[in-house]
């Protein structure tokens, strides 16, 4: 037997689906996941290709390329970092609002590459965290669009009510958690 999370009941009148809220929350944010690409060497060409016709990354809901931290919510992060580079990614995946993800493309951003020398970050993962990484030197658009439908099961798996919840809740005098603005009464 097949366990899904949606339910429709056609004994109830009106169109009405029963759900959790986590599937419904879930399946928003992996069908509009918004990259914000972080081109920083020659991985970024091929970041370049996946927006492009042939490879059409719109078919997963990511089209949406945005160059603003504030407006994205899944960095791409495709070339060599140096450490001069660090601190600037560092500083808008922090201008990033939450929920956010990483993707780490390519042999130096995941591992520093080729590359061993005094300037060069050895991964990513250093300095923020990753949730995908994607192999190759560089990797084929192919590559991308596996790990941006990797993401989006990865996302699909999350307890977002919870996190939700987590944030507005604050404690009380009992030492119990309250939900803010819970609980008011007129």
């Amino acid at each position: 037997m097949q366990n899904t999370n949606v339910a429709y009941d056609s004994k109830v009148e009106g169109e009405i689906i029963v759900t959790q809220a986590d599937a419904v929350i879930n399946w928003i944010r992996k069908h509009s996941v918004w990259p914000m690409p972080m081109g920083l060497a020659c991985c970024a060409i091929e970041l370049m290709a996946v927006g492009a016709s042939r490879f059409d990354i719109s078919r997963f809901g990511m089209e949406v390329m945005r160059f603003s931290p504030r407006q994205a919510d899944c960095m791409i992060v495709s070339g060599t970092v140096t450490y001069k580079m660090a601190e600037v990614i560092r500083r808008i995946y922090e201008q990033m609002a939450e929920p956010k993800w990483v993707v780490a493309m390519g042999a130096c951003a995941s591992t520093g590459g080729m590359y061993r020398s005094y300037a060069t970050l050895q991964g990513v993962d250093r300095i923020i965290p990753v949730d995908v990484y994607v192999s190759g030197c560089p990797p084929r658009p192919e590559a991308l669009l596996d790990a941006m439908i990797k993401l989006q099961d990865k996302i699909g798996r999350e307890r977002s009510v919870k996190n939700l919840t987590a944030r507005n809740a604050k404690p009380t005098k009992e030492g119990s958690l309250a939900l803010a603005g819970a609980g008011k009464e007129s």
